[in-house]
């Protein structure tokens, strides 16, 4: 900081370019695209949809929606978008405008100007003071957008058209910066109005008094496609004036379902806190909690216009983690490895989740149970697609039972048997390489729930969290 100008005159000497926003968002863009990084980190699943749209509408200087269902990272891609400016830029010190030194045109960066030339102060502002976010809601107001009279103002002496009276609002404040607007169909009519004048004509009316604002910004905003016609609209003039549409989606891969499970949730797979035990969720149920989503996306009686949110899969993971450690802490157990039983609390947990067809009401948790089995037994399938489970099936014919539930230890669970058949197979089929008690213990739950998906084996519920296998 103390090596950059601090005079619009050294300003100028330095050769600082002049560049609008966008012009600053598209050669950062540009730069990361050079050097084979995506414009927005963290992002999975997009490469190939989301992503190439995304980088055209920015290299293209385009204001731009993102249009898609709840939990489809949208706000994410918003707030990435900080990421895309420069690290710092002048501003006319003491501007409530941020006034570009070579371009000021509000009342005092004007008179600053004009009573002390190249000498006028300038400071620097950090990407995080040129960002807003505003959450649209009908009772948004013209004032909180654009700004209003302020009263105190007036009350010192000045008179209603002077512009110095106005108190700017959020829109004004973040000019040189990004603009974004979550939800905007939510926004009332008259305020998308006044959205018009800030986008295209760069005035406003405040109070019957006309104000040129040549805002330099990046305006961004998210809706949802049923928004349209649902909840509000978007005016055809304001739809106009945005650049691009960037239409996001859920994960078109189970894999990648998987990956975003992985890398939003609060669960450290492998690790824990001083205080919790090491907590694991191995991949073949991180799976199951996958396909269960899949599912539901396509279930006729799930009401589709609301969707399944990727924030579903996520808090069914940690709840899922969570059931493991709540069993290690009552059993005294060093390493928490999460295991079929846990998912009972994980259909617990999401139920509210979900949004139903009317038609459905009643049968919520049987039409959630019904397709996590299935999406238990698809995974199954695929997992142990040439795994030899007969000899287990064997020792249910011979009159073993087994007793387990989310509070059975690995151990006791284990100790029912002498030995597991077919074990090193079926903890290579399900990617299980290090054979603790723990992740033992799941793979025998998981492929006993298979078998009995299969109906080789019998199972009955004893209680909550408590089943046994057996063989009638």
């Amino acid at each position: 900081m103390a090596a950059r100008p601090t005079t619009i005159g050294a300003l100028r000497a330095s050769g600082y370019p002049d560049r609008t926003v966008k012009q600053e968002v598209a050669a950062n863009a540009a730069t990361r695209l050079r050097q084979g990084l995506p414009v927005v980190d963290g992002l999975i699943g997009f490469d190939d949809t989301v992503l190439p749209a995304l980088e055209t509408a920015l290299l293209a200087g385009h204001d731009m929606i993102l249009l898609g269902e709840r939990g489809q990272a949208k706000s994410r891609i918003l707030r990435s978008l900080v990421g895309l400016l420069d690290e710092l830029v002048p501003v006319v010190a003491g501007s409530e405008v941020c006034d570009h030194p070579y371009h000021p045109f509000s009342a005092p960066a004007r008179r600053a100007v004009a009573d002390h030339g190249d000498d006028t102060p300038i400071a620097w502002l950090p990407p995080e003071q040129r960002f807003a976010e505003k959450l649209a809601t009908p009772d948004i107001a013209v004032a909180d957008l654009i700004g209003d009279v302020d009263p105190i103002k007036v009350a010192e002496g000045r008179h209603l058209g002077d512009e110095d009276t106005i108190h700017f609002g959020l829109i004004p404040r973040h000019n040189r910066g990004i603009v974004a607007i979550n939800e905007l169909p939510d926004l009332a009519e008259r305020i998308q109005v006044a959205l018009l004048n800030v986008m295209e004509e760069r005035d406003v009316q405040i109070r019957g008094y006309s104000l040129r604002l040549p805002l330099d910004l990046l305006v961004v905003a998210t809706a949802n496609p049923e928004d349209y016609t649902n909840r509000g609209r978007i005016i055809t003039p304001l739809k106009d004036r945005f650049g691009a549409e960037v239409r996001t989606h859920y994960p078109l891969r189970l894999a990648e379902e998987v990956a975003v499970m992985r890398a939003e949730s609060h669960v450290a797979s492998g690790s824990g806190a001083a205080s919790l035990p090491v907590v694991v969720v191995p991949a073949f149920l991180a799976e199951v909690l996958a396909a269960f989503t899949r599912l539901l996306r396509g279930a006729p009686e799930v009401n589709q216009r609301s969707g399944v949110s990727v924030r579903f899969s996520i808090a069914n993971y940690e709840t899922l983690a969570g059931s493991a450690v709540r069993r290690a802490l009552r059993t005294g157990e060093e390493r928490a490895a999460a295991r079929p039983t846990d998912l009972g609390h994980v259909l617990g947990a999401g139920i509210g989740k979900v949004e139903f067809e009317t038609f459905e009401e009643g049968r919520e948790a049987e039409i959630l149970q019904r397709l996590l089995r299935r999406a238990l037994q698809e995974v199954f399938r695929r997992r142990t697609a040439g795994v030899d489970l007969s000899g287990l099936v064997r020792r249910f014919d011979e009159g073993l039972a087994i007793e387990t539930g989310d509070l059975v230890p690995a151990a006791e669970l284990l100790g029912q048997l002498d030995e597991v058949p077919g074990l090193a197979r079926l903890l290579r089929a399900l990617d299980v390489e290090e054979e603790s008690p723990a992740l033992a213990a799941s793979a025998l739950e998981f492929a006993l729930e298979g078998l009995h998906l299969q109906r080789k084996i019998d199972r009955d519920d004893l209680g909550p969290g408590v089943v046994r296998f057996t063989r009638g």
